[in-house]
C-alpha cells in the first residue's frame, strides 16, 4: 500500500468540506441550472404543450412525483431557464417592433420582461399562495397521518406553469396581432381585452388545479374566485372603449 502524506488527507478533507458548504449554500435546484445535460428538456416541453392544451393531464403526475422524489415541487430547473429564454426573446421582439432599436433600450425591456413581469411578480404571487395555503387552507392532521405543507418551491412551480399559457397568449399570439390590435375601432378593443381576459383566466384557473392537487388542502376554489375581478374589468374595457393592448404598450414603449 503506497503511503498517504498528511496534506494529501488535508486537501482531500478541505475539498470535500468546501463542496459540502457550495451544496449548503447553493441548493441542487439553481446548481443544475449551469449544468444543461442534468436539465430534462424534452419532458419540459411535454408540460408545456399539456399546460396549454390539457393542463389537468399535467396536475395527475404531481403525486407520482411525491411518492418518488418524497417532495411536491420539481427539483429540475429547465421550465424556468426555458421561460426565461423565451421572454428575452419575445420582449426583444416588441423592443424591436417598436423601435426601441439602441442596446440599451433592448436589455431595458428584456431585463423589465424576466425580472419584473415572471421573477419579481412569480416570487410574490408565490409567497402569498404559499402563505395563504399553509395559514387557511390546510387540514389538520388525523391521529395516524403525516402533517403536511406546501412547499415554497411548489408554490413557485404552480406560478410558472400558469404563467406560460399567459405567455403564449400575450406574448406570442398578441405579438402577431399587433397591426389590428393597436387599431382604436371597437373590433380591436373586443379582440384585445378578450385576449387579456382569456390568458389570466387561465393562469387562476391552472393555479387552482394545482393547489387543488395537494390532498391536504381544502377550499382550493378560492383560486378561481379573482376571475370575478377580471370579467368585471373586461366588461367595462369593452363598455368604454378602453383597449389594453394599446394602453400596455404605451406603459412599456410610450406608445
Amino acid at each position: 500500500m503506497l503511503p498517504i502524506s498528511y496534506s494529501s488527507l488535508n486537501n482531500s478533507r478541505v475539498n470535500r468540506d468546501g463542496s459540502s458548504r457550495y451544496r449548503r449554500f447553493i441548493p441542487e435546484y439553481f446548481r443544475r441550472i449551469f449544468h444543461y445535460p442534468q436539465m430534462d428538456i424534452e419532458y419540459t416541453f411535454w408540460i408545456m404543450f399539456y399546460l396549454c392544451f390539457n393542463p389537468s393531464r399535467v396536475y395527475k403526475i404531481t403525486y407520482w412525483h411525491k411518492q418518488t422524489k418524497n417532495q411536491w415541487a420539481r427539483d429540475d430547473p429547465a421550465f424556468v431557464a426555458i421561460c426565461v429564454f423565451f421572454m428575452a426573446i419575445a420582449s426583444m421582439s416588441y423592443a424591436i417592433a417598436f423601435h426601441y432599436l439602441s442596446f440599451f433600450h433592448i436589455i431595458k425591456t428584456i431585463f423589465w420582461a424576466v425580472c419584473v413581469d415572471f421573477i419579481s411578480l412569480g416570487l410574490v404571487v408565490a409567497t402569498v399562495g404559499w402563505w395563504v395555503t399553509n395559514k387557511f387552507l390546510r387540514v389538520s392532521a388525523h391521529n395516524h397521518s403525516v402533517d403536511q405543507n406546501v412547499e415554497w418551491l411548489y408554490a413557485f412551480d404552480i406560478h410558472c406553469n400558469s404563467f406560460f399559457p399567459l405567455f403564449i397568449i400575450l406574448y406570442v399570439i398578441q405579438f402577431f396581432l399587433l397591426p389590428i390590435l393597436l387599431s382604436s375601432s371597437f373590433l380591436s378593443t373586443f379582440l384585445s381585452n378578450s385576449l387579456y381576459f382569456i390568458a389570466f383566466v387561465y393562469y387562476y384557473y391552472i393555479t387552482f388545479l394545482g393547489y387543488n392537487a395537494l390532498p391536504f388542502l381544502q377550499h382550493t376554489v378560492a383560486f378561481l374566485y379573482p376571475i370575478i375581478l377580471i370579467f368585471t374589468f373586461y366588461v367595462l374595457g369593452v363598455v368604454l372603449n378602453i383597449n389594453f393592448t394599446i394602453s400596455i404598450m404605451r406603459f412599456y414603449f410610450g406608445q
